[in-house]
């Protein structure tokens, strides 16, 4: 965990920076604005099993501009996975590691509570989601480690265009299922630093001591404030566990989105990126009665004359997509990366390049294979 003092120094500074900063229309120094950012939510879970060689294939094919995934760490490994524990709604077991392995059958169990050979036995590639109709299946598919992705995107990309958004997967209200903060934080940082996409990578976290701790240890980082409905406040006003310990009411507002905006900017935060709709609504889209954003236009506005750039997640109906975008938000993160590329072209803006499919499912049947003889 980072160090109380050493946190509480942090947040003073970026106080001091907060009211000594010029507004700024975008952050300069971000790589992330040669194409509108669309973000292919870990790797486009609409269209393909999500998290896997599989789905960052057709990331790459779809013309995602960014692959969005998440890392969780095993005992020792960083890999790419978004659930803290196994589900049976997106993997089954196939056989122990060992004989005799008093851990198996390993779903149910916590990622960190496994090693890699254990979680490496797992099948998750042949249970299609029930809320993602249309997804392809891989049988066989395994949980890949951070390093095979890149070395997978590698050679499906070898000029190393495409852009990184990597999550961390901590939970401050159950920390004893991960790893804590500096080690999670330090462990993802030796795999990124030895990428080739080093410098091509957004981290991000909805536990914003993770992006402190990143930003101390690597202050070029780029990093991005997740926030929803229920992580920004607690339901007894007691201070979230999430945002490091501040209290969104401690920022002049006037409302909650404008303190959403200024909450990030005083972690350090580049980028914004907010739920799109709340959980206080009851309607799915702008033109339903009942719709409640939780991205607003105001706080886009502020969040934009802070600095910070503003990136929604998870946003699959164009609707959504279409007020977002009229909104002036930098990027969209999305379950259907292909649907909304072809909104954002249709409103003419600059839109990332296809990958040649015939060279990324070449390079996809070789990671594959790579991966069933590591058995």
């Amino acid at each position: 965990m980072v160090a109380g003092l050493s946190q509480l120094t942090f947040l003073a500074n970026q106080a001091l920076l907060l009211a000594a900063l010029p507004a700024q229309e975008h952050i300069a120094r971000s790589p992330h604005t040669r194409f509108y950012d669309i973000q292919a939510h870990r790797g486009g879970r609409g269209n393909t099993i999500e998290n896997t060689l599989p789905s960052f294939a057709w990331g790459l094919i779809d013309g995602a501009t960014t692959l969005e995934l998440d890392n969780g760490i095993t005992k020792a490994i960083v890999v790419v996975w978004h659930d803290e524990n196994i589900t049976e709604e997106k993997c089954q077991d196939t056989a122990p590691a060992f004989p005799d392995d008093p851990d198996f059958p390993y779903v149910g169990n916590f990622v960190a509570n496994l090693t890699f050979a254990q979680l490496r036995t797992l099948d998750c590639g042949s249970k299609r989601q029930l809320n993602y109709p249309m997804q392809l299946t891989y049988p066989g598919t395994r949980i890949s480690t951070m390093e095979e992705v890149f070395n997978f995107v590698s050679c499906a990309d070898p000029s190393h265009q495409i852009l990184w958004n990597i999550e961390s997967k901590i939970n401050p209200q159950f920390p004893n299922q991960t790893l804590g903060v500096e080690d999670f934080v330090q462990r993802q940082h030796e795999v990124f630093a030895a990428s080739p996409y080093h410098s091509s990578i957004t981290y991000q976290s909805f536990d914003w001591r993770t992006l402190i701790a990143m930003k101390e240890l690597n202050p070029r980082m780029i990093v991005s404030a997740l926030i929803d409905d229920e992580t920004a406040t607690m339901p007894d006003n007691t201070t979230t566990p999430w945002l490091a310990g501040l209290r969104l009411d401690m920022f002049p507002g006037p409302s909650l989105s404008e303190q959403v905006a200024q909450a990030a900017r005083h972690i350090g935060a580049d980028i914004l990126s907010p739920a799109a709709v709340s959980s206080e609504g009851t309607g799915s889209d702008p033109t339903m009665a009942g719709y409640v954003p939780f991205t607003t236009r105001s706080m886009v506005d502020e969040a934009h004359a802070l600095g910070l750039q503003v990136k929604p997640w998870t946003v699959n109906r164009l609707s959504i997509v279409e007020q977002l975008i009229q909104w002036h938000v930098d990027g969209i993160i999305t379950d259907y990366p292909n649907v909304a590329r072809r909104l954002v072209k249709q409103y003419n803006l600059p839109a990332a390049p296809k990958y040649p499919k015939q060279r990324v499912l070449s390079c996809l049947d070789e990671h594959l294979r790579r991966q069933q003889e590591s058995l």
